[in-house]
């Protein structure tokens, strides 16, 4: 039977990327897209699994993108159902604030190819299995969920830019949310969120971005991320 995932997404342009696309028809999985901010989210009931990416607004930014009040109910909805959960950068921030954690700004932007680290947990977590000890990230915040944490969560990685990567709930290990934007790092998805993103880009206090490096980090850890996201989509379905 085939599987069928419900996908929120936040924004016209920073859609499914083509590695999530990719994998999602390599493994015969049914995506299903709601662009939230202007269409209803429909009863979840039917799916094997919620999927939420990331996006431009911050959890607590309501009154500027109304569709996130409705959105945290379905969220909500869905961890009390216990359905899978795989939530990327706002998507991993919205789980997290769900439980109970605290979102605020991050200790500086992450923009770019950073090196992650799994943790004990993290190495333990079906979801990493078959996965080296570190890892290449695409990263595309300036928010994250920030320690202490609620006792339950754990934290499954961590880098130098975010102490908090990756997160899951212990004994219900098929909720998980991961800051980086990993199913958008193929090179063509990176330089069409360079070029969309450009004001906000600009607008961060950190000395600039350097295009000409985000680029070439697409451009070398392109067969990786490709290797490690399928591992991470197939590890992920084994919760569905």
């Amino acid at each position: 039977m085939t599987k069928r995932l419900i996908v929120f997404q936040h924004g016209p342009w920073d859609g499914m990327g083509r590695l999530l696309a990719a994998t999602a028809r390599k493994t015969r999985v049914k995506l299903d897209v709601i662009e939230v901010w202007h269409q209803p989210i429909p009863d979840l009931t039917p799916y094997n699994g919620l999927i939420v990416l990331g996006g431009s607004a911050n959890v607590d930014q309501e009154q500027q993108y109304p569709f996130l009040r409705s959105e945290k109910e379905a969220i909500a909805a869905s961890i009390r159902d216990d359905r899978p959960y795989l939530g990327f950068c706002l998507g991993h921030q919205l789980l997290a604030a769900s439980l109970g954690a605290k979102v605020g700004t991050n200790i500086a932007a992450s923009i770019g190819f950073v090196r992650g680290y799994l943790t004990h947990d993290g190495r333990c977590h079906q979801l990493f299995r078959g996965f080296e000890k570190t890892l290449p990230l695409f990263k595309w915040h300036t928010h994250a969920v920030q320690e202490p944490l609620p006792k339950a969560l754990q934290v499954l990685a961590t880098s130098a830019e975010c102490t908090v990567e990756a997160i899951s709930v212990e004994d219900r290990p098929h909720l998980v949310g991961l800051q980086f934007d990993n199913y958008a790092a193929d090179p063509a998805d990176v330089a069409a969120w360079l070029a969309k993103d450009e004001r906000w880009l600009g607008s961060l206090n950190n000395g600039g971005i350097n295009v000409a490096d985000v680029l070439a980090g697409a451009q070398k850890y392109c067969v990786t991320l490709q290797s490690d996201f399928e591992r991470l989509f197939t590890n992920f379905l084994g919760f569905t």
